[in-house]
């Protein structure tokens, strides 16, 4: 009985602030609506428009394209950044101040960071400026602002960091000695790294995975602003839905993309037992 005395508050809250809203959202988005109210009932209209429409398979598919390609260069960064902190600083004391160095920049706000990129890569920006002045180009580039490569690169500064801390983390558990085996066995440096710290390094990469997979998938504010409104996503469809005030069709887009989340995390949880690997 104390158990579960103790275990309640945390039950509560889960309840309230977690499952209780997920409800609420598939509760809603089989209403039905009109220009004025929403209308409580049972209705499949929402899913029907929403698999019907070719428009929601570009954008699923550009939104997917986003993820994996954010994902990637984040997996590169971040497994790199994290190698370097956890093999090649061997005082503790500097892997620590690195480490802290590294999180400086998340300390302020998402919007700040992303919008510091707007005079580095714009017509007249920083970099545009560097280049011309250099003799480089002989036009401003276009497509360094409001385009999919400043969404991608603000993904990638935005994100990077949920990469680095779980891969990081991974790697201070592996003991030297398996590293100081692989290289008496006769493996050279990128077989020692392939065959022996990137598989002992899966649960991190897994984690790292599902926080970029999750955080770029639903995010609009920065597809919306690095792109100028000229690049399109399930999240930004969605926040496009619920400034219409067409509540029901926007949590049909929510019910759909948290199935879509689930099922790639389900994916990667195949290949990595993370609560075993912790």
């Amino acid at each position: 009985m104390t158990r579960y005395l103790q275990i309640t508050p945390l039950l509560l809250v889960l309840i309230l602030f977690f499952i209780g809203p997920i409800i609420v959202i598939g509760v809603v988005s089989f209403w039905d609506y009109n220009a004025f109210s929403l209308i409580p009932d049972f209705v499949l209209t929402n899913y029907e428009e929403l698999f019907s429409s070719g428009v929601t398979y570009t954008i699923y598919l550009k939104t997917l394209k986003f993820t994996l390609v954010t994902w990637l260069v984040t997996f590169l960064v971040g497994f790199t950044v994290a190698y370097f902190l956890a093999f090649h600083v061997q005082s503790l004391t500097w892997q620590m101040a690195l480490f802290l160095i590294c999180t400086i920049p998340f300390l302020t706000s998402n919007i700040i960071r992303m919008i510091a990129w707007i005079p580095v890569l714009g017509r007249h920006g920083l970099v545009n400026e560097t280049l011309l002045g250099m003799g480089l180009i002989d036009k401003p580039l276009e497509w360094l602002l409001y385009s999919d490569f400043a969404v991608v690169l603000a993904f990638v500064h935005l994100y990077t960091l949920f990469m680095v801390v779980p891969i990081f983390n991974t790697m201070m558990r592996i003991d030297k000695s398996i590293i100081e085996a692989a290289y008496d066995a006769g493996a050279n440096g990128w077989q020692t790294l392939i065959y022996v710290v990137l598989p002992l390094c899966k649960s991190g990469i897994a984690i790292g995975s599902i926080f970029v997979i999750t955080l770029v998938m639903g995010d609009f504010v920065t597809i919306q602003t690095m792109s100028g409104g000229q690049s399109a996503s399930v999240g930004v469809a969605m926040n496009n839905k619920r400034a219409l005030l067409q509540y029901p069709a926007a949590a049909a887009d929510a019910v759909v993309l948290l199935i879509t989340v689930l099922i790639i995390v389900a994916v990667l949880m195949r290949f990595v037992n993370i609560r075993k690997e912790l």
